[in-house]
């Protein structure tokens, strides 16, 4: 029962009450129990075979069965063996027992790593913003226990110069010891997946301390760090060679002065931008650019010289400045040739290495360029990292990189924001492991060596349907008068496809007014041109007359991974962190 004030004089009660079943669900159970008040094993496996897709077994069936007894009827589970309409309608609304998609890893994890979209953060070590935050092995814990597999660390020397420091150079940000970091790293490393962990270490290190910073790498991992053979490789291994394995991946040492100026341009741009970005849920990604209006009449290689001054990676021109035992735990060499974007796309015969793009570089790259990118990350490895003025640590739009089949799309981490809830979704998938196959279509050469072009147009490959059929739990997740002072809520669900520019759309439903368990019963039709790239992205919100609408919970589901059927969907924050209770309930076809 919740109660809400009106005016001072008078208080409005309005009681919580469970929805119906949607009539696809009672027709469900009386098409399976032919027109029956119980379900068995076997009327519910005919239903997981012949609705939802699944090749379950007599005795699966029963499994779930018991599950359900357990759950609904702890006391009388061991003399039922059948559930009702209502059991039958918990069961399909339980997310952990129907979800939408697996939990499991079930790709081939034995190609090279750059076959592999890998989940990758950018300066992990921030707390916060980019200028003024603390640095911490705290938000690095956190994203290997969400199964980021690229951590990366700004190593500076200290005050004295005699260690290691982890902190964003030249800002107010607090340092941590390096040290605490890798040891960080070592006892979570593997707490969410198996698969390699990959440091990239942004060097600003003299050679003796790149030498401390050796004994440190090779005393805290010891064994599993990953130290080829041969100073360059001539193919990246597989996630599956590399199970419970470190890889380094750094770049020479370098030091630079940036100008007054160019100081004072991003201070004000700071302001900008906080105030643009900074709102409750994130602004939409943009339908396929995110460059700032300043860069755009910079050319892709002036981007990419002005890039160098934060991510620098000559090393064809540092090696002699390296220290040998530091240059030998290097796997993954970074590099950027001198010759602009020409050079940095050419691909070296029996060599592969790691190249770094602003998002910007990566942008302007793409209009003239795409094609030479997809080629280049067929064996290669190429990283995006944010522009240097998110600031306060927002992201940009991952699809432009995923589409160039670029495998480091790089995140802050501790940010929020729509971007960011399409990178939790890409890597929902595979089981959470840190690691998707790229599609095949990113990876197979034609004749004349044509590869895929992003800007090709695709027929219609597939259609996805999605029914919305009704939402619950956010009375358990959120005080009563957290939507709304004065009545329950009035929800309504945004619902669209995220991933290929001509596949992009969002479309909503009805907003229910007064009710805590609102019933849609809506469903969406989205034709996809690329439906492995696609990502379902569904947002709650409360409409507000007055007011910008509250938000309510987001999801972001990877479409190839998506099973047919009757389907609860759980919930999460504007933080990426699942609620406990909120969730919908969604049908899901694809043709």
């Amino acid at each position: 029962m919740g109660s809400y004030r009106i005016c001072m004089c008078f208080t409005r009660k309005f009681r919580v009450t469970e929805a119906e079943p949607p009539e696809d669900v009672k027709e469900a159970f009386r098409k399976y129990t032919g027109n029956g008040s119980y379900m068995t094993a076997e009327h519910l496996r005919r239903f997981l075979v012949e609705v939802q897709g699944e090749k379950e077994s007599a005795g699966d069936a029963e499994a779930i069965l018991q599950q359900i007894l357990q759950r609904r009827h702890y006391i009388t589970k061991l003399t039922r063996h059948a559930i009702t309409l209502e059991d039958f309608q918990h069961y399909l609304f339980s997310t952990d027992l129907n979800s939408p998609i697996g939990n499991k890893v079930h790709q081939d994890m034995t190609a090279p790593m750059s076959h592999y979209f890998i989940y990758t953060g950018h300066n992990s070590y921030l707390t916060g913003n980019q200028l003024t935050s603390n640095c911490s092995d705290a938000p690095i814990i956190k994203a290997l226990k969400k199964g980021v597999r690229v951590i990366e660390l700004d190593i500076w020397p200290n005050s004295s110069k005699d260690d290691v420091h982890v902190l964003h150079g030249r800002t107010a940000t607090t340092p941590v010891e390096l040290i605490k970091c890798l040891r960080s790293i070592k006892e979570h490393a593997f707490s969410a997946s198996p698969y390699p962990v990959v440091i990239t270490l942004e060097d600003h290190l003299t050679p003796d301390l790149q030498a401390k910073v050796a004994q440190m790498l090779s005393q805290t991992f010891g064994e599993i760090i990953f130290c080829p053979e041969s100073d360059h490789l001539e193919e990246f291994p597989s996630p599956e060679e590399l199970k419970h394995r470190v890889i380094i991946s750094t770049k020479p040492p370098k030091e630079y002065l940036e100008a007054q100026s160019d100081k004072d341009k991003r201070n004000s741009s700071l302001e900008r931008k906080e105030t643009e970005e900074d709102d409750i849920w994130g602004k939409e990604p943009s339908s396929f650019s995110s460059a700032e209006q300043e860069d755009d009449d910079k050319s892709v290689d002036e981007l990419m010289d002005a890039g160098a001054n934060d991510k620098d990676e000559n090393e064809f021109d540092s090696k002699i400045h390296e220290a040998p035992e530091y240059r030998k735990l290097i796997a993954i060499h970074a590099g950027k040739p001198k010759g602009g974007i020409e050079a940095a796309l050419k691909i070296e015969l029996g060599k592969v290495r790691r190249l770094s793009l602003s998002e910007q570089a990566l942008e302007k790259a793409a209009q003239s360029r795409g094609t030479d990118i997809v080629r280049f990350t067929q064996k290669n490895i190429l990283r995006v990292y944010p522009r240097g003025t998110r600031f306060n640590s927002s992201n940009y739009k991952p699809q432009i990189g995923w589409l160039h089949g670029a495998q480091m799309v790089a995140f802050n981490m501790q940010g929020h924001g729509r971007s960011l809830w399409l990178m939790h979704g890409m890597f929902r998938g595979n089981g959470g492991c840190g690691y998707v196959k790229k599609p095949d279509i990113l990876m197979t050469s034609g004749p004349g060596n044509n590869v895929f072009d992003p800007k090709e147009e695709r027929p219609v490959q597939k259609t996805l349907k999605v029914k919305v059929y009704m939402g619950d739990g956010w009375h358990l997740d959120f005080k009563p008068t957290h939507f709304d002072l004065y009545s329950p809520p009035d929800f309504y669900t945004r619902i669209g496809i995220a991933g290929a520019p001509a596949d992009e759309v969002m479309k909503k439903t009805k907003k229910k007014e007064d009710n805590w368990t609102p019933v849609w019963d809506e469903e969406f039709t989205f034709p996809l041109t690329m439906p492995e790239m696609a990502l379902l992205r569904i947002e709650v919100h409360e409409y507000d007359m007055s007011e910008k609408d509250d938000f309510a919970g987001q999801t972001c589901l990877p479409v190839s991974e998506l099973r047919p059927g009757i389907r609860a969907v759980p919930l999460f924050d504007r933080k990426g962190e699942k609620l406990e209770h909120s969730r919908l309930l969604i049908r899901i076809e694809i043709s």
